[in-house]
């Protein structure tokens, strides 16, 4: 079937003879400009029409029509763009957070410090990266900058100097100098060793005196002088004493007996106070190990058909202690946070007695720990 039409460009035209089905070709005019085109074009979401009136995509990226936030980077695809977080960063939600490679393999040897959208790895002190920026390996200090001033012996990570008969490591363990017995070891002396030529003594901090040439023993200056007034009690604790009052009852408590306090019952104020107070001294040394059980509370007197609870009222902010009872009349204080001294605390141990018919009482031991310098 024949068709009737003009094909459109640069080309000649072709026009074809019923009679011998010939195809002539006809020159196009130059200076004739294309016809334009008869209709516009519909293109999809993500595509605009082009000069040459084709769909053709819209870099959103470029165009910066994208809705990408300020930390994700944007990739055009065909007609649409997706939003995407740095190399590090992982999508969360709409956000985009580090990753923490330091979690994932391959792990560094040692140490690895996570960064914003990567990671390295440290080594420890004594050790270098290798190449593949992971393991570790050991720097041979002897043979890479001999620090030693005689000789010299390397171990993993580190690295050990010792000195020629008749010589000694210094403090700085490079240097070699003549043997001083008080660095020989620091355990000669319980507190402080002092060189003298050819020998060595050891001295104690005040408050303490040598017994038996090395070991430090408190005094007890109590025993011996002290500065406590005739209305004063001394109390020795490790390394010193203190003074403290004979009666130490405040309003509107009347000393009863030695360190004991009574709220007396016809004054109205006591109704709502502990019924009595006692007051008692403890000394341990600095650093003791926990947990440890250092004083025990009990009831001096029993009553029938009666409940006791002990609590620690006050002097606890800090969590040092622990009120464990350990019978219907008792309990035991424990020490579950290590201590330094001199340093004075004062805790206050409530027992609080109930009985059949709902009446409550009670009474509180002050307990004053005065904890010494020293852990000896």
């Amino acid at each position: 079937m024949a068709m009737n039409g003009i094909l459109l460009g640069n080309a000649a035209a072709e026009s074809t003879s019923g009679r011998n089905n010939v195809i002539r070709r006809t020159p196009a005019d130059p200076h004739r400009a294309p016809p334009n085109p008869t209709h516009q074009i519909q293109c999809a979401a993500g595509y605009e029409q082009s000069d040459h009136n084709v769909c053709q995509d819209i870099d959103e990226c470029a165009t910066g029509t994208h809705n990408c936030r300020a930390d994700q980077v944007c990739v055009n695809l065909r007609g649409s763009f997706s939003c995407q977080c740095p190399p590090g960063y992982q999508k969360r939600g709409d956000q985009c957070v580090d990753i923490d490679e330091c979690t994932l393999p391959p792990y560094c040897h040692h140490r690895c410090v996570n960064t914003p959208g990567s990671y390295y790895c440290q080594c420890n002190a004594g050790f270098q990266l290798a190449s593949n920026n992971h393991t570790c390996v050991d720097i041979n200090e002897c043979d890479a900058n001999n620090p030693c001033a005689q000789q010299c012996y390397n171990i993993l990570g580190s690295f050990i100097c010792q000195c020629n008969p008749g010589f000694e490591l210094s403090s700085d363990r490079i240097n070699c100098e003549d043997t001083d017995e008080c660095r020989t070891s620091s355990y000669i002396c319980q507190y402080q060793c002092v060189n003298e030529p050819g020998k060595f003594s050891c001295v104690c901090p005040e408050g303490y005196q040598v017994v038996g040439g090395r070991t430090c023993q408190d005094i007890n200056e109590c025993e011996t002088t002290n500065e406590c007034r005739e209305d004063e009690i001394c109390w020795n604790y490790h390394g010193g004493f203190r003074c403290y009052p004979r009666n130490p009852c405040q309003e509107p408590y009347v000393l009863t007996s030695e360190n004991r306090c009574v709220c007396p019952v016809s004054n109205a104020i006591c109704r709502e106070l502990p019924y009595s107070v006692v007051y008692k001294y403890m000394s341990i040394r600095s650093d003791r190990t926990v947990p440890s059980d250092i004083f025990q509370i009990q009831a001096t007197t029993i009553y029938p058909n009666t409940i006791n609870t002990f609590r620690i009222k006050s002097g606890n902010e800090n969590g040092e202690f622990y009120l464990r009872q350990t019978s219907a009349v008792s309990a035991m204080l424990v020490l579950v946070k290590s201590l330094s001294g001199p340093r004075e605390h004062i805790v206050d141990l409530e027992m609080l007695t109930v009985n059949s018919l709902n009446y409550r009482t009670s009474s509180v031991l002050r307990l004053t720990i005065i904890v010494g310098p020293y852990a000896f």
